[in-house]
């Protein structure tokens, strides 16, 4: 089914475009969210001033966008959580608390921005994708330590709980 779009929607498309998709995601989301109508000449000539201020909006978004990718390159980010001694967390961090963390830090990032595969039940440090656009992204640091298991100057403490389990491994 053809619908033309009235909002931008990702990874569908942008206001003004014509897509295909199928008749039960129109019915069901699309038509009656008011996302998407019928791409009649009227219809079209109708969103073209809207068309206009959209592209307007994300080419300011983008340029936002990328001068955040610039500042957060280097970023740490440390989260405390209660954790048992083998290094289990007792609940888990997940995009909320990272863009929480990167909030405190002076960072505008938006949970939705934050993609992990699954929520972190560990305590470790691990590289996290923060995606604003499909072209615009960046990896930062995400220390997750053990509740006081931070100094006070943004560094983690070296968590000797994690050495003393290797060793025994070994």
């Amino acid at each position: 089914m053809r619908l033309l779009l009235l909002k931008d929607i990702p990874k569908l498309g942008n206001l003004g475009d014509v897509v295909e998709v199928k008749a039960g995601y129109a019915r069901n989301c699309l038509l009656p969210q008011r996302l998407a109508t019928e791409p009649t000449e009227e219809n079209i000539k109708a969103i073209e001033e809207d068309r206009k201020r959209a592209a307007a909006e994300r080419a300011v978004r983008l340029k936002v966008f990328t001068d955040l990718v610039e500042k957060l390159q280097d970023v740490q980010v440390t989260i405390e959580a209660a954790a048992n001694p083998e290094g289990t967390l007792y609940g888990s961090v997940g995009p909320k608390e990272i863009a929480d963390a990167l909030h405190a830090q002076g960072f505008a990032v938006l949970p939705d921005h934050i993609e992990l595969d699954s929520p972190i039940r560990t305590l470790d440090n691990r590289m996290v994708t923060v995606q604003f656009t499909e072209d615009v992204s960046t990896e930062i640091k995400l220390w997750v330590v053990p509740e006081g298991g931070a100094e006070h100057d943004g560094e983690p403490e070296e968590q000797p709980e994690a050495a003393e389990f290797e060793d025994e491994r070994d």
